[in-house]
């Protein structure tokens, strides 16, 4: 039986002003009594009432479901009723009353009035759905608006009981570091292929690989492919169908105006040339190739940079520095152990970055050329000294290095492309690795001295910064880090911080761990100290960015500054710019390039560090909570 058919026009009041728990009852019990559902008001308010001893049928995000199953119900009904100014119902979470469902059931008539609260409790778990149900202007409006929500989850629960497995829509999401935008991507957009009626399945590149892998059949039957990503993703499974390329990121806050594009067919046919893994399918500017390119090689280099440096940080704290300060890290047995594996591991950063900086743009025959690119930007080869050691190309040559091998080897495939057809197979592993390798390394060798004298340039100007300056540097890193959550400016400040560490310069990525902890912390602190600005699931998802803060993942702040961009991100950036100018005003270090409270041990001045954060963390959460309105105020 559909909701609906319970539900009377008679029995629907909007916009209701009630001042109490009782008084809330008593007008939907008027309300079920108007529609003629009911022989006795007496009796079935007994019934009502007795019910709410048992526990209350506030069942919390402002919803209120009483309901009864007495003789004094002639056939089932429901009643429904707003109220605008909301109402205390001494709901489960303890938050006002907005939207009721009262349920009348038949003693004779089975389980109806449990399948309806079933029903309605699963609905009304949208918040998007009790929003519109408590904005309607009339009750008209509010009956169509559930028959639409109804009919919706009817559809969707037919094709996935129907086992046909057809999706119109796919997408796949994977953005660098596979943490967090990965999944934020793929959850939104599945969402909201639910929402507008449409199934979809989504494919994520995360840092444990591909899961939820797209088949064949699927991709043959879809209308079109969105693939959210700010890295690469394999490609060619895509020739002929529609695909739409756009940022992680637009996947997490427009998935239901690309799914839209899908559906409208304005999205150009992809064409796989054979060559490249991947390509961009929408023509999107030469700076979006550029830096999924970069960030190809940031993911894929991270792991290095943070086992590598992790353990580095850590053979300082097991060596004794009284035996021998020149080879401090190294003066105990496991403290030397500990630094030999972590800078092996740390020292792989740079020729890792530059190799699949080239392998984005050559696919598999670009991965040597640019490995060895950036093993000659890290050695500082010059023509005077092919041995290297002169200068420091360091993380600005890696990058170059990678891509010069990729497009050297794009010229190379090109060059080669008209030999037969009969000698292609000496081209992956004969040509383009020799003359690739050869003319990159000539390359990297003729710029490693320009390079080398910017870095030099740079470490010298950091090292010179007085007190002010300093402070100012730790601000502005640190403030990069909450503009957007885990996207190419925060990455542009953590790479900056690692290739410093790499040089000795441990200021830096202190600061901006400090400010990369902030978001999630502050509005965590926000949800638990102003709770009336915050839903029950926010509430909720609040605790869960205590553990996402204190371990340096500042993606957990995404969903919050997606749902409210304008108050969350400047009151984040705030906390984080004076976490991270505190942390260089106290002259805290940090050796290890990630970890947040798991690798205090590793940081230089630790409680001045903690007092920064916290300060930052207060700071981020005053602002926030002084800028949104309480949740009554914004429903009233």
């Amino acid at each position: 039986m559909k909701i609906t058919e319970l539900l009377d026009v008679r029995s629907i009041a909007l916009n209701v002003s009630v001042s109490s728990k009782l008084e809330t009852i008593d007008t939907l019990i008027d309300l079920m009594n108007a529609s003629g559902k009911i022989s006795s008001v007496t009796d079935y308010k007994k019934g009502i009432l007795a019910r709410e001893e048992l526990s209350t049928t506030g069942i919390g995000e402002g919803i209120a479901i009483p309901h009864a199953q007495v003789d004094a119900v002639k056939k089932p009904g429901l009643a429904a009723m707003t109220i605008k100014n909301g109402v205390d119902y001494e709901s489960l979470d303890g938050q006002p009353v907005y939207l009721c469902f009262m349920i009348a059931a038949p003693v004779d008539g089975g389980n109806i009035h449990l399948q309806a609260l079933a029903k309605l409790s699963t609905l009304l778990m949208d918040e998007s759905f009790r929003q519109k149900l408590i904005d309607a202007k009339t009750p008209s409006e509010f009956l169509e608006i559930i028959d639409k929500q109804e009919a919706l989850k009817d559809a969707l629960e037919e094709k996935e009981e129907s086992g046909k497995g057809t999706y119109r829509v796919l997408a796949v999401t994977a953005c660098p570091t596979g943490i967090a935008h990965t999944f934020m991507a793929a959850e939104n957009l599945t969402k909201a292929g639910e929402d507008m009626g449409y199934l979809l399945k989504a494919e994520t590149n995360g840092a444990d690989g591909a899961q939820n892998i797209l088949t064949p059949e699927e991709i043959e039957a879809a209308d079109g492919i969105i693939i959210a990503a700010d890295k690469n993703v394999e490609m060619s499974r895509f020739d002929g169908k529609p695909v739409l390329s756009v940022s992680v990121t637009q996947g997490i806050q427009k998935p239901k105006e690309l799914i839209q594009k899908i559906i409208d067919h304005q999205v150009p046919i992809y064409h796989h040339d054979g060559g490249e893994v991947v390509e961009s399918a929408s023509g999107q500017g030469v700076g979006h190739s550029i830096y999924k390119h970069l960030m190809n090689g940031v993911s894929h280099m991270l792991p290095f940079v943070i086992g590598g440096g992790i353990l580095i940080a850590l053979a300082f704290l097991f060596d004794d520095y009284s035996i021998n300060p020149a080879n401090f890290g190294k003066n105990t047995p496991i403290a030397a152990y500990l630094k030999t594996i972590g800078e092996q591991a740390f020292g792989l950063m740079l020729p890792i970055l530059a190799g699949y900086i080239a392998m984005s743009i050559a696919d598999r025959p670009g991965l040597a050329v640019g490995f060895i690119g950036g093993m000659v930007a890290k050695m500082g080869c010059t023509f005077t000294n092919p041995a290297g050691g002169d200068v420091n190309a360091g993380f600005l040559g890696a990058l170059l290095a990678g891509f010069l091998g990729g497009y050297l080897v794009l010229g190379l495939k090109k060059i080669f492309s008209h030999l037969p057809k009969s000698l292609d197979g000496i081209k992956p592993i004969l040509i383009y690795p020799v003359l690739g390798i050869l003319l990159v390394s000539v390359f990297t060798t003729f710029i490693n001295p320009f390079v080398g004298a910017i870095n030099t340039g740079l470490s010298n100007m950091l090292n010179s910064m007085g007190g002010t300056s300093k402070v100012l540097l730790g601000i502005v890193v640190a403030g990069m880090q909450s503009t957007d959550m885990g996207g190419p400016i925060n990455k542009a400040s953590y790479v900056f911080a690692t290739s410093q560490l790499a040089e000795g310069n441990f200021e830096i990525m202190a600061a901006v761990m400090a400010g990369g902890m902030i978001p999630p912390l502050a509005i965590a602190l926000s949800t638990t100290l102003f709770k009336n600005r915050w839903t029950k699931d926010e509430q909720n998802s609040g605790l869960v960015n205590y553990v996402m803060g204190l371990a340096f993942i500042s993606e957990g702040a995404i969903p919050f500054a997606a749902k409210d961009p304008l108050r969350v991100i400047p009151s984040c950036i705030a906390g984080s710019a004076v976490a991270g100018g505190l942390s260089m005003f106290f002259g805290c270090t940090l050796r290890a390039p990630h970890g947040g409270i798991f690798v205090l041990p590793t940081i230089g001045n630790p409680l001045m560090y903690a007092l920064a954060i916290v300060i930052g963390m207060i700071v981020g959460c005053m602002i926030l909570s002084m800028l949104k309105k309480p949740l009554k105020e914004n429903r009233s």
